[in-house]
Formats: structure tokens, sequence, C-alpha cells
């Protein structure tokens, strides 16, 4: 009988320490501007492999925007009014989502965002540098033309990151006055894949032979625009994108491909740290002026060519 009393103490001793812990878990909204892209997918996988390995049961829901600066505020609205631990936000453009930042501000609930621009509020955006991304990457494909020839220009003003190196890349244009823009569109984000199809298909019906490069803010659209191309039979274009996905990178390693460039994001190391910060800010309660270094914070992301493809290739 003792035995037997001891096993139902210990049982209910292990129930209510279940219980407690799963009483204390996070609760954690993550928001995605678009959950089809392949980048907020490596940022959440590189969170979802931290969360594993610390053994965390925290309770994530997931919020897609759908590429839609309207959803994204609705969704950060919804997280604030049910009062979450924390909010992860990943490439959104934040701009429409004031009312609803300050709303999760007064609930003094801390918002961590991922290559969304700094916006005041927020505990911090984690990002790389997109100045230096496309000012590495935009003269590589200019150089490797020569000086010279006609690009197609795509662009995505709505994301502060593909604004900026589209920006960067304008002004760079200024230097190579051989340079021909032949058409310059700005992608659908709702419908980022199936927009640049469709557009490319009408550019390379259009100009032919004459495209000789094409310059697209991520790898995606990059991919979209090669699809096209090589549909159409044009086999001498240079295209370049920005992200380094694994495709991309196989695309670029490639000796025949039209991909001649990428840059390579640590979009799993974005999503590592974020879970840091939480860890440290949320659930240990530490001064986010002693854990966090600066309102954004930059991380490295190299310039990816055939001369050091393999390099970047999963091991």
């Amino acid at each position: 009988m003792t035995k037997f009393l001891k096993r139902m103490a210990a049982a209910t001793a292990m129930t209510i320490l279940m219980g407690a812990a799963s009483a204390s878990a996070m609760d954690i909204a993550w928001v995605h501007a678009n959950a089809a892209a392949q980048s907020e997918q490596r940022v959440k996988a590189g969170f979802d492999g931290w969360l594993k390995e610390k053994g965390k049961d925290w309770k994530i829901s997931l919020l897609d925007s759908g590429g839609s600066g309207e959803r994204t505020a609705s969704n950060l609205q919804d997280a604030a009014s049910r009062g979450v631990d924390a909010i992860v936000i990943t490439m959104a453009d934040l701009r429409a989502s004031r009312a609803a930042l300050d709303a999760a501000i007064a609930a003094k609930i801390p918002v961590f965002t991922v290559d969304s621009g700094y916006i005041t509020g927020v505990m911090v955006d984690i990002t790389t540098n997109n100045w230096a991304m496309s000012s590495s990457v935009s003269p590589y494909l200019l150089n490797e033309l020569g000086g010279k020839g006609n690009i197609i220009f795509l662009r995505m003003a709505e994301h502060h990151g593909t604004r900026k190196r589209g920006d960067v890349m304008e002004t760079i244009l200024k230097e190579y006055p051989d340079i021909k823009v032949l058409a310059e569109h700005n992608i659908d984000y709702t419908a980022f894949f199936e927009d640049t199809t469709s557009t490319m298909q009408d550019y390379a019906a259009r100009f032919g032979d004459q495209i000789n490069a094409v310059w697209a803010p991520w790898d995606e659209p990059a991919q979209a625009a090669i699809n096209a191309l090589t549909a159409a039979g044009l086999k001498n274009v240079k295209v370049i994108g920005i992200d380094g996905h694994p495709q991309a990178v196989e695309e670029v390693c490639k000796p025949d491909s039209l991909m001649i460039a990428t840059v390579s994001q640590p979009f799993e190391k974005m999503g590592v740290q974020v879970g840091d910060w939480i860890e440290a800010i949320v659930e240990k309660k530490e001064d986010p002026a002693k854990v966090i270094p600066s309102k954004t914070v930059y991380l490295d992301a190299p310039l990816v060519t055939n001369q050091n493809c393999k390099d970047f290739l999963p091991k």
C-alpha cells in the first residue's frame, strides 16, 4: 500500500509539473507577409529547428497575409487582440500597420521583425543590407554584359528590401550609359511567380533576342523569367536574383544556365536569432537593451557566382 501511494504521489507530482510547464508555454503569433515566399519558409524552418534543439513547447500560430499589406495589418491586430506573448513578422511592408502595431505596443506585446524594415515600436528588425546586396550583384551583371546591352528591369516597391535593391540598381545604371532598359515592371507580390511569368512571356514575344539580361529583385522571379525565356528559345540572356535559395545556387552552378549570380541570405540564421531574442527577453525577462545590439541587425550576405557557387550548395 505504501509503494502504491508513493507511485500515486509521484504520478500526481508529474501531472502537476506537466500542467505547469504547459501553462507557462509561450504563445507566439507568426505573421507571414506571404507564406508562399521561400525566404519566409526558410526563416520559419530555422526557427523551428531552434525550437526542436532547445526542446521548447511554445505554441506557434501562423497567420498568412498573402502578400497584402492590409492583411498584414489585420493579422497583427488579431494577434494583439489575443494577447499573445510575442509577435514575429516576416518580410512585411509595415507602412499600413501603424495602428495595429500601436495596439500590440499598448498590450505590452513585444514585436520582432525579420527583413521588414525597422519601424518605431518593434524590438528589432533582423535583416541583411539590401543596398549592399544590390551594389554587389547589380554591377556584376552590368560588367558581365561588357557595360552595354538591353535589359529587363523587374522591381517590387511594396517591400523595403526589394525597393532598396531596385533603387540601388537605378542609381548604378546612371554610370552605364550604354545599357538600355527595354522595359520596367513592378511585380504583383500577391502572385509574384505567375505575374513575372506572364510579364516575361510578353517581353519575350515583344523584344525577342534584343533582351540581353534580366535584373530580378529576388530568386523566384529570376527563375520565372528563366522559364519564360527558355520557353521562347532565348538562350543568350544573363539573369540575376537575390536570396541564394538552394535551387538558385544550383542554377548558378550549371555551366549552361541563364542565371549567372545571386546573393546568399542566411534566412535560417535569422529564425534562430529571433528564437534567441524571444527566449532572452520574453521568457527570461532580460533587458532588451542588453540583449539586442541595435534596432536593425544586419547579417552578412555574400555574392554567389559560378566561381564560388559550390561553396553554397546544400551539404
